[in-house]
C-alpha cells in the first residue's frame, strides 16, 4: 500500500504476496469477526437482563482486569516461545469461551433448573474473565508473530492491511451479529462466533512459521518481564503516543454505552445496535483506503494529534444526536480518525522495538489499550449512571481534546516528529 512514507509507490499488495502473511490475514479476519459478534451479543444480553449502565461497563473490566494483569507475563511467553503456538494455544481458549457463552444461552443450561437473571449474568462475567486471560496471551504473540511474516521494507504495507482487515471484520461483526440476534437468537450467534473462532484456530495452524528461538536465561525472569516496561519509558515518543491513546480512549469510550443509545435514546433495538457498533469500523475501512492514496507517515506527530482531535469531537457530536443516521455518522468519523492514529501508533511500535522485544513492548501496549478499551468502559458506565449517557458521552469528549492538548504542549517533541521510515 502506498502507507511507506519513502515517497516511492510500492505494490500495494506486497505484503498479501506473502502465503503465510495471507493466512494471518484471514485468521485475523475471521477472529475479529467473531468477537465482533460476541461483543455485540453480550452487551445486548447483559443490558436486557439488567437494565443497568453500570452493568454494561463490568463487562469491560471483567475482560481488562484479568487481561492487564497477565499483560507482562504473557508479552515475556511471547518472546521467549514460538509465538504462533502461543497464539494458537490462547485463540483456542477462546473458542471454549465461545462454546460456554452459546451453552449459557439456552434457557436451562444447568440440568433441568434455569438459571436466575443475576446467576446468568454472573456465569457470563466469568466467561469473560477467563477470555480476558487468554486475550493477554494472543495478543503480544499476534501482534509480534505479524512483524516475523514480513520483511522490515513491507512494515508500513503490512501494518496497514492488518489495521484495515481488523476494521472490516469490524463492520461486518456488529451487523452480523445484530442480524443473527434478531433471526435465532443468543444460541444462534454465539454458535456462529464459536464457528468463526475455530476457523480462525485451523487458518492459523497453516502459517508455516516457527518463531527464532531467544534465550532469556541470562536475567532473572522478573527482570526479562519488565523489559518491554522499560523500553517504553526510555522512548519518549512512544511513551507519548501510548498514553495519548490510553487517556483519550479512556475518556471518549461511548461504544460501551451503544446497548443504551440504541435501545432508549435513539429507539433502534438490537438491528440499530448492529449498525451503530458497525459505524466506527466502516469509517476506519474508508479511512484505510484513503491512506493508501494520502498516507499519513509525513507529519506523523501533527497527523495523530489531529486524529485524535477529530476522535474527541465526534464523540461529542455522538452524545448530543437524536437521529440514528446521524449517530452513525458521528461514529463513522470518529472510526476513520482512529484508524489514522491506530497506523501511526502501530508503525511506530513496530519500527522502534527491537525483534526480540517486541512481544514485551506489545504487551505494554495492550496494557495502555486495554486500560483505554475495556477500564474506559467501566468508566462511561459508572459516568453514566452518575450524570445520564449523554452527559457521560459528551464529558468524556470535552476531556478527550484537553488531553490532546496537553500532550501537544507538554511533548513537543511529538508534535514536530515528521517522517516514519521503514
Amino acid at each position: 500500500m502506498t502507507a511507506d512514507a519513502t515517497g516511492g509507490a510500492p505494490d500495494t499488495f506486497a505484503a498479501l504476496r506473502i502465503p503465510n502473511f495471507r493466512r494471518y490475514i484471514l485468521a485475523l479476519f475471521t477472529l475479529t469477526l467473531g468477537v465482533q459478534i460476541q461483543g455485540t451479543v453480550v452487551g445486548w444480553q447483559i443490558y436486557d437482563l439488567t437494565r443497568d449502565p453500570l452493568a454494561l461497563g463490568l463487562v469491560g473490566l471483567a475482560e481488562a482486569l484479568p487481561a492487564i494483569s497477565m499483560s507482562l507475563f504473557a508479552g515475556h511467553v511471547a518472546d521467549t516461545h514460538d509465538r504462533r503456538r502461543v497464539a494458537v494455544m490462547a485463540l483456542s481458549v477462546l473458542v471454549g469461551c465461545s462454546l460456554a457463552l452459546w451453552w449459557l444461552g439456552h434457557p436451562a443450561p444447568i440440568g433441568d433448573t434455569p438459571l436466575t437473571a443475576p446467576e446468568r449474568v454472573r456465569a457470563i462475567y466469568a466467561v469473560i474473565v477467563v477470555s480476558g486471560i487468554a486475550r493477554a496471551f494472543l495478543q503480544p504473540a499476534r501482534q509480534a508473530l505479524s512483524a516475523e511474516l514480513v520483511p522490515r521494507p513491507l512494515y508500513s504495507n503490512a501494518i496497514t492491511w492488518r489495521s484495515g482487515s481488523w476494521q472490516l471484520a469490524a463492520v461486518l461483526g456488529p451487523a452480523l451479529g445484530g442480524l443473527l440476534y434478531a433471526m435465532g437468537g443468543i444460541t444462534l450467534s454465539y454458535a456462529v462466533d464459536a464457528l468463526l473462532m475455530a476457523f480462525a484456530v485451523v487458518v492459523l495452524l497453516l502459517v508455516r512459521h516457527t518463531s527464532p528461538v531467544r534465550d532469556a536465561s541470562g536475567e532473572p525472569m522478573r527482570v526479562a518481564i519488565l523489559g518491554g516496561l522499560r523500553f517504553v519509558f526510555a522512548d519518549s515518543l512512544l511513551l507519548s503516543a501510548l498514553t495519548l491513546d490510553l487517556f483519550s480512549v479512556l475518556f471518549g469510550g461511548a461504544v460501551a454505552l451503544l446497548p443504551l443509545f440504541a435501545g432508549e435514546i435513539l429507539q433502534a433495538g438490537p438491528t440499530g445496535l448492529g449498525l451503530l457498533r458497525a459505524a466506527p469500523a466502516a469509517g476506519a475501512v474508508v479511512s484505510s483506503v484513503l491512506l493508501t492514496r494520502f498516507p499519513p507517515f509525513a507529519h506523523s506527530g501533527r497527523n495523530l494529534l489531529l486524529a485524535v482531535t477529530g476522535f474527541g469531537l465526534c464523540t461529542i457530536g455522538f452524545g448530543l444526536s437524536r437521529s440514528l443516521p446521524l449517530s452513525m455518522a458521528f461514529l463513522a468519523l470518529g472510526g476513520a480518525s482512529d484508524m489514522i492514529s491506530v497506523v501511526i501508533r502501530s508503525l511506530m511500535l513496530q519500527m522502534r522495538t527491537p525483534e526480540a522485544l517486541l512481544g514485551r513492548v506489545s504487551s505494554v501496549n495492550q496494557i495502555f489499550i486495554g486500560s483505554s478499551n475495556e477500564i474506559g468502559a467501566f468508566e462511561s458506565g459508572l459516568t453514566a449512571r452518575w450524570w445520564g449517557a449523554v452527559t457521560a458521552v459528551v464529558v468524556g469528549g470535552v476531556a478527550t481534546l484537553a488531553v490532546v492538548g496537553t500532550i501537544a504542549w507538554r511533548v513537543p517533541s511529538l508534535r514536530r516528529l515528521k517522517q516514519l521510515k521503514t
